[in-house]
């Protein structure tokens, strides 16, 4: 099992241009976009590329491969730079292409329980600047949401010398149940009421067109785009933060089920009529291993009230620290939320049979809940005959990661949109 503990260690915060960043692409992935756009987003993937290249890459002709990015080069999309080898053996000077980085910007957003972070970033992926905010509303209405946003989005221009017409789209992500397709908050431990159209109050306030998404599937695009998973089909990413959440890649494309709401393994049920999970229903997977749900059992080891002035978090940090000193009851909590994650993953590699499950989440600093014996455990679990077995990598990340895994969700949906006028098929 792999572990990362520094941001520095996995992800490139800045991704350089001449790493790219979005998934590598195969000639077979072209699914409903044009040619076009796939030649944009391999450039874009590659930081920078040679016409034969993507001329292989996308088995295409040559001719084609010229025609199309002069039109990308001519929209603005791409230019020619210095390349490192030369093209096509004739003596022509050395010449590649990169995606215009200036030409579009978007921000990220990742909304939770204690602070709310943003990134901008340009239209190559690169990240130009990034905030944080605290909060301490609790569940709020959506106005409130709303202003929280703009505060946040404001910072964000202050620090990086943008204004608010250079923001061509945003991406948000939000724990609980969303609708990406509606851009509607059906649930949220962060708001008030039920079915928020979060998306249309987001456009009628801003002007920006916003998407949004679980807060899970925000982080798997951050693998997707910026990680591990550039490079893989398929694999899963299982968060444990403030809540349980879960984001599954399936033939290098993030899968959000039928009706874009599935995958919400923290609402697996584990206990009939078991614990309180803040969803309002007993015997959920988040109800045994979120923030909220130890530190419920860790006023009882501590002797201490949840109505102390101590965050959760807090609370958490001294019951670690209390394990690691040898504390039994300690151990237990920790013990037994281990064996429950050991479950969720077992019942991940039943359903979908991924090659790599990635733990993230900044709980996965509490290393019970990751040891060996948990993931032994995961495996006697599993009915592994005639199955790889499923490699386990831990990515303690914070807030920042979530923010720039929404970057990719607003890049994403404006390139569609930019494309979405061509009429060559794919």
């Amino acid at each position: 099992m792999r572990i990362d503990s520094t941001l520095e260690s996995y992800f490139d915060v800045s991704t350089p241009q001449g790493n790219g960043c979005g998934p590598r692409l195969k000639s077979t992935t072209g699914g409903k976009r044009t040619l076009k756009q796939r030649i944009f987003e391999f450039v874009r993937s590659s930081g920078q590329t040679a016409r034969t290249d993507i001329s292989r890459a996308l088995d295409i002709s040559p001719g084609s491969a010229t025609t199309l990015t002069a039109d990308l080069i001519e929209a603005g999309y791409l230019r020619e730079v210095a390349g490192l080898t030369r093209e096509a053996g004739r003596g022509r000077p050395p010449v590649a292409l990169e995606v215009v980085q200036d030409a579009h910007y978007v921000i990220g957003i990742k909304l939770s329980d204690e602070k709310n972070t943003a990134v901008l970033a340009d239209f190559a992926g690169n990240m130009v600047a990034d905030c944080s905010l605290p909060n301490d509303l609790g569940r709020r209405d959506l106005e409130a949401l709303l202003d929280e946003i703009s505060a946040l989005m404001e910072t964000l221009l202050e620090e990086s010398g943008n204004v608010m017409a250079d923001v061509k789209a945003v991406g948000i992500g939000v724990s609980g149940i969303i609708d990406h397709e509606a851009g509607t908050v059906l649930w949220s431990p962060l708001l008030q009421l039920r079915e928020v159209a979060l998306g249309d109050a987001f456009i009628a306030r801003f002007g920006i067109p916003v998407s949004l998404d679980n807060d899970a599937n925000v982080l798997t695009l951050a693998e997707l785009w910026f990680g591990a998973g550039r490079d893989m089909d398929n694999f899963a990413v299982v968060t444990i933060e403030h809540g349980v959440g879960m984001g599954v890649v399936v033939n290098n494309q993030l899968y959000r089920g039928a009706q874009g709401k599935g995958l919400e393994l923290g609402h697996t049920k584990v206990q009939l009529d078991g614990a309180l999970c803040r969803c309002g229903q007993r015997g959920c997977l988040e109800a045994y291993l979120a923030d909220y749900a130890l530190a419920r059992e860790a006023a009882t080891a501590l002797g201490r009230s949840l109505d102390t002035d101590q965050s959760p978090q807090e609370m958490l940090e001294h019951l670690f620290l209390k394990a690691k000193a040898g504390d039994l009851a300690a151990q237990t909590i920790f013990n037994r939320a281990g064996r429950y994650l050991s479950a969720g993953l077992s019942n991940v590699i039943q359903l979908f049979d991924p090659p790599l499950i990635i733990l993230s989440g900044e709980r996965m600093q509490y290393d019970y809940l990751y040891g060996q014996e948990v993931i032994a455990e995961m495996h006697s679990l599993t009915l592994s005959e005639g199955r790889t077995p499923c490699m386990v990598e831990t990515h303690a990340w914070g807030d920042l990661i979530w923010a720039r895994g929404a970057s990719a969700l607003a890049l994403s949906a404006m390139t569609d949109r930019l494309f979405s006028k061509e009429t060559q098929p794919a």
